[in-house]
C-alpha cells in the first residue's frame, strides 16, 4: 500500500503527514508514505485544496486534517 500526503508545506499539511505516519505505523509498518509538494501533481489528481490524502492513487481526503483514528479507518477500508 502507498499513501501520499499532498501539501505545500503548511502547518495543516505537516499535521496530516504526522497523523498519517502514526496511523500507518499502528496498522502496518510496511505501508509506504510519501509527502508530495508538486502542485501540478495535485491538479492531475483533482486535488485543488490542500492537504490531500491518497491511498494507492485514490483521493481519500481533500482540504482537511484527518485524525489518526480516521486515517487508520481509511487504511483498513483499503487493505
Amino acid at each position: 500500500m502507498k499513501i501520499e500526503v499532498l501539501g505545500t508545506g503548511c502547518a495543516r499539511c505537516a499535521q496530516l503527514y504526522d497523523n498519517t505516519l502514526l496511523a500507518a505505523s499502528a496498522v502496518d509498518s510496511s505501508i509506504e508514505i510519501i509527502k508530495v509538494g508538486d502542485v501540478n501533481y495535485f491538479t492531475q489528481k483533482g486535488v485543488f485544496m490542500t492537504p490531500g490524502l491518497l491511498i494507492d492513487g485514490e483521493v481519500i481526503s481533500v482540504g482537511k486534517v484527518l485524525s489518526v483514528e480516521e486515517i487508520k479507518a481509511k487504511i483498513k477500508e483499503n487493505i
